[in-house]
């Protein structure tokens, strides 16, 4: 029987009783469903599963995005399903390297925006017994809901453009990325995109606070320099301590977390030879909920969205 223990933190929860080698039974996942609205961050231990399973699953919740800037292989079996490792094979890393990009919330960048992460961990790195490269966490309903009163009304229905380009340049200028600019093809297939600086969370029913670091660029209703100054202050506000989470890995748990509500960074605390090794599925908002309701009203016939 599906059993939900939550962390008793300001995120989390640990899922057993359930054997995602198996198909899911409707029930079952409705209860996931409403424990990530609630708890944001899901742990199911002790998974034994294949690169079927990984896929299976995450297509529960909506379309598997693949890579972000290039069309995925369709003649390649599970080519969806991605490898987040430092692994290296003929002197370069077999998938993504794993962790070096600060606070962000995938696929904020797209027009139909990321709804989950699923991560499943294959290989933790160890040192003197303590697992290493956890994921952070922080609640953006809770980082909302602390906002002054002030700042609330004054953003209330303003909207924010989200640059895949800004992640891009982060980690050429400052993460030694040996990645090239951007080329014009790349640019076409992510431009900027707009999205509401808050969201009414479809399965809580509560305002978040949709704006990352990682990709925000500009708050569209402000001038440049009062866009950079309130910006700022969303960034330092929704990084505070009490809103934050870490989940330390173990070998075959699986991690759902939800980008509607939370952002995240991968914790780079080990060195390249104590190896990590993950697979990853980025889902896109295209099934559970209908993604209009989160965009900006003007994109949606006069819907408000905040």
């Amino acid at each position: 029987m599906l059993n939900i223990e939550p962390t008793g933190a300001i995120l989390g929860a640990t899922i057993r009783g359930v054997d995602l080698s198996r198909p899911l039974s409707e029930a079952d996942f409705g209860r996931i469903l409403l424990a990530l609205g609630r708890h944001g961050v899901l742990r199911f231990p002790d998974q034994t599963l294949d690169l079927g399973d990984v896929k299976r699953f995450s297509e529960m919740f909506g379309e598997i995005q693949g890579n972000p800037i290039r069309a995925v292989d369709t003649t390649q079996p599970y080519a969806e399903v991605g490898i987040l490792s430092n692994l290296k094979q003929d002197g370069a890393f077999i998938g993504s390297p794993d962790a070096g990009q600060d606070w962000h919330t995938d696929m904020s960048y797209r027009d139909v925006v990321g709804f989950v992460n699923v991560l499943y961990g294959i290989r933790i790195p160890r040192r003197d017994g303590k697992p290493l490269g956890g994921t952070e966490f922080a609640n953006m309903h809770a980082a909302y809901d602390a906002l002054p009163d002030d700042i609330k009304t004054r953003l209330d229905g303003m909207t924010v453009t989200h640059s895949f380009e800004k992640f891009w340049e982060h980690m050429r200028q400052h993460k030694a990325s040996s990645r090239p600019a951007m080329t014009d093809e790349q640019r076409r297939r992510r431009p900027p995109v707009v999205h509401p600086i808050f969201m009414t969370h479809p399965i809580t029913g509560r305002k978040t606070l949709y704006c990352n670091e990682g990709y925000a660029v500009r708050i569209n209703e402000m001038s440049q320099s009062d866009s950079d100054a309130m910006l700022d202050l969303l960034f330092r506000h929704q990084l505070q301590p009490r809103f934050r989470y870490t989940h330390d890995w173990t070998e075959n748990d699986l991690l759902i977390w939800d980008h509607l509500g939370t952002i995240h960074r991968a914790i780079a605390d080990y060195a390249p030879d104590e190896i990590r090794l993950m697979r990853r599925c980025q889902v896109m908002a295209t099934k559970v909920f209908d993604p209009a309701f989160l965009r900006p009203a003007r994109q949606t016939g006069g819907m408000t969205v905040s």
